[in-house]
């Protein structure tokens, strides 16, 4: 007889899927076997792998749960589809950026810590006379029993120095030598005090006795005295505190209600290495132990590959237990090669992933998301799971093609032990590797939602309507363009001597008013060259009385969108150069990164780029709006008055529900518009200010074609690829890649300045083939604009349309940080001993 139950057919079968812009689509896609979601950006990929597929298989498993217990699992919403068949669990592995807290790592992340600090407590080897040993939450910081009591773990503390406090020596106290001290009355008051008790005010600092200015510097004493005013008219004595200024700081930074009294007070702030635990984090007894010579800081401190190299002779003892180092040591012990052994075949995924330049202790807030999803693919791949559904998203973001290989390779080992493997992609190598294609489009948004093709890959090439198939298949692209000329140079800018992370003494060369492409493999040094070496050397020299940006400070709350002000290195992460030239050839310096572009779900595109504010002036000049008075702050959801108050302009409610899971829902005064029924009778040409914020840039740039401001940011955001996102959609909902061209689109739409150093990392993360197009012919405009645009890329067809190329290498962490090749695309792809050589000589000959 014939079994026709779900669990019998192959397939995962979707009918009616309404996610997002999703038109009623039906798709089948097989189980067991690598299917790849393809289209542009927007096209409604993401709404179908994950908004669908995903949240319909979670929402199932949920519904297995008890709901006391559901309530604590945070929960999406229920999927728009009529209905599923044939869909097993899913396990979703997302794009996310790393874990908010400094205290994560790439060990905490991969649970390999819990395995090392286990070592370290039953194998390692105790000083002499230490009989017990230490439980292993002593070896971490993160716990009360391992963290070292000055640090509290973090490894870094922040402090008052004399140098600090008085930036000046050759001053007097009188002439404000203590710059830490508050000013007008209150820094006369000090003074006064310190008079009373006999210092000398009038004598330079640097002339005062040593304990003299340690007193009035650092005492935690506050001794009070009776102060004579020193004026012409007669005034009351009065009684005056005193306060030593670094305990004056303290004070103002714990409890100052005054954000610009606490900014002034960070300038005299000073962060490094915690001086008890070196920068562990680590309580010293916990230090004190060690396994093959290393303390537990020194081997997180290593890359995993020589991690695995220290933990090898351990693996291989034959003879657990025989000729014991100490009495206090188990180095040698069944524990410590059973423990050792399990690490190794853990770190081994890593390596094979391309990560093994990582160290356990690398904090995640460092991390690339890719990077991070990686780690979490690489744990699952040892978690042993059978008959489940990965759905993964772009797990090749952030990766040199050289490293894509191995990343393909553990997706077949997903597959050969029984799973399906479900990957939204922009690679087409990756791409040309699955079993089954799924392409939505044609378009973005509105324009897109249709499944246009759902097969082998192979039969995608006779679909016309495709976008991806002419990047799938070069030999539907038609008669190729004639290549473009490379610029030359207008002039150079080096840095000589570079010293920071991996890069030990290389020297760089950028060509000015070019398109230049740095590349290498993960860990290589690319960010480190762009993001912090070009960076910060160019920002001194152009600001070289600024002061730098407190380090807690979000980098996309710069007055000046766009543009991220880089954050004070601590003086564990010094950069240092030998030399400079031709820094005087750049007048300006804007650096895009992928960070979100606001902290809440109140920023969105709209209010970031600044177009939002033409808006609402254009609806404060509408007749109504003047006739009831209303100025343009009323059309804002930030501030009372013309929100809807209910929900304070946020568009939805928290509901609480007891025993069962809370969630949120729409407000049910204002129906999610956001602004209270007075606001929405106001109308711009049919449109109210909640209409507005609902349309799609693409809609916008017709409806508000008559605000030269708000259609000069519009025409921004669609050059480079955004027509699909709606004006009030929520910063938090953004990707990275969606993020940083959001910001380069702010950039373009400003008046042009003249011999700009435009610094991106990797703007095409996220972007379909076609789109990078786009974003390639707005960097290029840049460059025949007279600027210079230097992009870290793993694109190598980005790689090969630039004017120079850097590559770095020729591996990650200490096998990498040196220039490999530097030349033109086709100079470099010709060069010995890259390992980009190969796959850009591909990309040049397509």
């Amino acid at each position: 007889m014939l079994d026709t139950s779900p669990a019998a057919d192959p397939f995962v079968r979707v009918r009616g899927a309404h996610e997002n812009n999703l038109r009623g689509v039906d798709v089948d896609m097989p189980r067991d076997r690598i299917v790849a979601f393809t289209g542009v950006s927007g096209s409604g990929k993401s709404s179908l792998a994950f908004g669908t597929i995903f949240t319909e298989a979670q929402r199932r498993y949920l519904e297995s749960v008890a709901p006391y217990a559901r309530r604590l699992i945070q929960q999406g919403h229920d999927p728009h589809v009529d209905s599923i068949t044939g869909l097993p669990p899913a396990v979703a592995l997302q794009q996310r950026r790393g874990a908010p807290s400094s205290r994560s790592s790439v060990g905490t992340v991969t649970t390999l810590s819990n395995s090392l600090r286990m070592l370290l407590s039953r194998a390692g080897t105790y000083p002499e006379g230490v009989t017990e040993r230490l439980d292993s939450d002593a070896f971490s910081p993160n716990t009360a029993a391992g963290a070292c009591p000055r640090c509290h773990g973090v490894g870094v503390v922040h402090d008052v120095t004399e140098d600090s406090l008085v930036p000046d020596p050759s001053l007097s106290i009188r002439d404000g030598a203590i710059a830490a001290w508050p000013g007008a009355w209150q820094g006369k008051n000090l003074r006064d005090i310190a008079i009373t008790l006999g210092y000398d005010v009038d004598r330079p600092w640097r002339d005062l006795p040593r304990a003299d200015r340690d007193w009035l510097l650092f005492t935690d004493e506050q001794p009070v005295v009776q102060i004579i005013p020193q004026r012409d008219r007669i005034e009351k004595p009065y009684n005056g505190r005193f306060w030593s200024a670094k305990k004056y700081v303290f004070h103002t930074l714990a409890d100052s209600q005054s954000a610009m009294m606490r900014a002034k007070v960070l300038r005299f702030m000073r962060s490094g290495p915690c001086p008890l635990c070196h920068g562990t984090g680590l309580r010293r007894e916990a230090l004190a132990v060690t396994f093959a010579g290393r303390s537990i800081a020194e081997l997180n401190a290593l890359p995993m590959t020589e991690l695995a190299e220290v933990l090898r002779p351990t693996t291989e003892i034959t003879d657990p237990g025989a000729a014991l180092p100490t009495a206090a040591s188990g180095e040698r012990t069944e524990v410590a090669v059973a423990i050792a052994v399990d690490l190794r075949a853990r770190i081994g995924v890593l390596c094979d992933l391309g990560l093994g330049y990582l160290g356990l202790g690398r904090v995640t807030t460092t991390l690339s998301p890719g990077e991070m999803q990686r780690l979490r693919l690489a744990t699952q791949l040892r978690s042993g799971l059978f008959g489940v559904v990965y759905v993964l998203d772009e797990p090749s973001a952030g990766l040199h093609p050289a490293d894509a290989e191995p990343l393909l390779e553990v997706l077949e080992q997903l597959k050969r032990s029984g799973n399906s493997v479900f990957v939204v992609e922009h690679n087409m190598d990756v791409v040309r590797r699955a079993d089954w294609i799924v392409d939505v489009g044609p378009a973005a948004g509105e324009g897109g939602g249709e499944v246009l093709y759902s097969g082998p890959v192979d039969g995608l090439e006779k679909v016309d309507a495709s976008l991806t198939r002419p990047f799938l298949f070069p030999s539907a692209q038609g008669e190729h363009a004639a290549p473009r000329e490379r610029r030359d140079a207008a002039g150079w800018l080096r840095v000589d001597g570079i010293r920071l992370h991996n890069l030990d003494d290389v020297d760089v060369a950028v060509p000015l008013q070019t398109l230049v492409a740095v590349t290498g493999v993960s860990g290589s040094g690319k960010s480190t060259l762009v993001s912090r070496v070009l960076h910060e050397v160019v920002r001194d020299h152009l600001h070289p009385d600024a002061e730098a940006a407190d380090p807690t400070e979000d980098e996309t709350d710069s007055d000046e969108p766009g543009i991220a002000e880089a954050t004070a290195p601590s003086d564990i992460d010094v950069l240092t150069v030998r030399s400079t030239d031709g820094l005087e050839l750049v007048d300006r310096l804007v650096r895009v990164d992928q960070k979100p572009i606001g902290r809440t779900p109140r920023s969105n595109l709209a209010t970031y780029t600044g177009l939002f504010d033409a808006v609402r002036t254009a609806f404060a000049r509408t007749d109504l709006a003047r006739e009831r008075g209303y100025s343009a702050g009323r059309f804002s959801f930030n501030v009372p008055g013309g929100r809807c108050e209910t929900c304070q302009g946020e568009g939805f409610v928290a509901v609480e529900l007891l025993f069962l899971p809370g969630s949120y829902g729409r407000c049910p005064t204002c129906h999610g518009a956001r602004y209270n029924d007075e606001t929405l009778e106001v109308r711009w040409h049919g449109h109210s200010i909640a209409d507005v914020l609902a349309l799609t840039v693409a809609q916008a740039s017709e409806v508000l074609a008559e605000i030269p401001a708000a259609a000069r940011s519009l025409r921004a955001l669609l050059d480079v690829g955004l027509g699909y996102l709606r004006l009030g959609q929520p910063a938090t909902e953004l990707s990275g890649g969606e993020a940083q061209r959001i910001k380069l689109a702010t950039e373009l739409q400003r008046v042009r300045r003249g011999r700009t150093l435009y610094l991106l990392d990797e703007p095409t993360t996220g972007l379909h083939p076609a789109d990078v197009r786009l974003l390639l012919a707005q960097l290029h405009a840049l460059v025949d604009a007279g600027d210079t645009v230097v992009v870290v890329e793993h694109d190598m067809n980005v790689v090969a349309d630039a004017d120079w190329v850097v590559d770095l290498g020729p591996s990650g962490g200490d096998a990498g940080g040196r220039i490999v090749a530097t030349g033109t695309p086709d100079a470099v792809a010709a060069a010995s001993g890259s390992r980009t050589a190969p796959y850009l000589a591909a990309a040049l000959a397509r």
